[in-house]
């Protein structure tokens, strides 16, 4: 992936770690007929990093790690009036705008983050005519970070684990008023599963996660909340990845189809009743289970787990999107 963002001359002066580092371009790069511009690193700032753990991004991660060129990620907020572009993870914000940088430069973006569901998702109403653009697992999003896609592959095998039960569920935070408490409810009347996870007692550590899951046929691939293109790990990594068909709940099963092969995944809402479920997953035979492995001769997947990777994104997207304008009332769009 290599980006080129045009038509900002200078020289930027950019403070790492407290070092005081001076990135030279006085080495300009034309281009000939219409796209002869300067070209010079976009500086992204991220106000605070969306998770707990902050990692060294002084050097050209970008670079380094995803092949992104002139792409400079810093978490130094004295480089606020040399940032091109200003990330707020919504986890991070506060309500009321005094932790926010008081004013906006012209020409600088600002970017809402999230990648959790609307109904996880509070005081929105506070950011309305505050953000440029808006960055989330939403396809409609400014810049689109899924939890995990399929990516082409030559490898024309299909490698499936050794099964030892039916069905597993790993559930760390279990709500009865969730929906998806519900059909586990009713879905337990008719078949057993095996649950791991906080919410039983039952934690699995992080390498022995999918080597546990792997042993199941099918996983309860169940999301904390529907809405639009609200697919997250519980298909890519629990289900997709370890190896076993993902009982998908969420969104429409045509959702689904716009990230997965439709043969890939039951959908709950494929059947009359969750009794129907059941039986058709108890009595499946072996060939007609192995066709839900089909993908693996044409895909593998990618998992996406680094914000450092996400972040870098924006540079890749950057030449293409809106400039100069603001979300008007973010909870409308988000809960669209």
């Amino acid at each position: 992936l290599r980006w080129s963002p045009w038509g900002r001359p200078g020289m930027k002066a950019l403070v790492t770690a407290g070092v005081f580092v001076t990135t030279l371009w006085n080495l300009r790069f034309f281009r000939s007929g219409e796209d002869s511009k300067h070209r010079e690193p976009l500086v992204i700032l991220v106000w605070e990093w969306p998770s707990k753990q902050v990692p060294n991004v002084s050097r050209d991660v970008c670079h380094e790690l995803y092949s992104i060129t002139d792409c400079q990620l810093t978490t130094e907020r004295q480089l606020l009036h040399q940032a091109d572009v200003v990330v707020f993870p919504h986890s991070r914000l506060q309500p009321g705008r005094d932790k926010l940088p008081k004013e906006r430069l012209p020409g600088q973006n600002w970017v809402w983050v999230s990648l959790e569901s609307p109904s996880n998702t509070r005081a929105l109403a506070a950011w309305n005519k505050t953000f440029n653009w808006v960055m989330t697992y939403r396809q409609d999003s400014d810049i689109f970070i899924p939890y995990g896609k399929l990516v082409r592959n030559r490898s024309a095998t299909v490698n499936i684990p050794a099964k030892t039960n039916l069905v597993s569920w790993v559930i760390s935070n279990y709500h009865r008023t969730q929906k998806r408490a519900e059909v586990y409810k009713n879905l337990s009347r008719y078949l057993h599963v095996n649950i791991y996870g906080k919410a039983n007692n039952k934690p699995l550590c992080k390498d022995c996660l999918l080597s546990t899951i792997s042993k199941s046929k099918f996983y309860l691939a169940f999301e904390n909340s529907i809405h639009r293109d609200y697919i997250t790990e519980k298909l890519w990594r629990n289900s997709l990845l370890a190896g076993t068909v993902p009982v998908v709940l969420g969104p429409p099963r045509a959702n689904y189809g716009q990230f997965v092969p439709a043969d890939s995944f039951i959908h709950v809402n494929d059947f009359g009743s969750l009794e129907e479920l059941a039986i058709f997953l108890k009595t499946m035979n072996s060939s007609r289970y192995q066709k839900f492995f089909a993908w693996q001769r044409r895909f593998s997947v990618k998992l996406y787990t680094d914000w450092r990777e996400r972040i870098c994104a924006i540079c890749t997207a950057y030449p293409r999107l809106p400039h100069g304008r603001l979300y008007p009332d973010l909870q409308s769009w988000f809960n669209s």
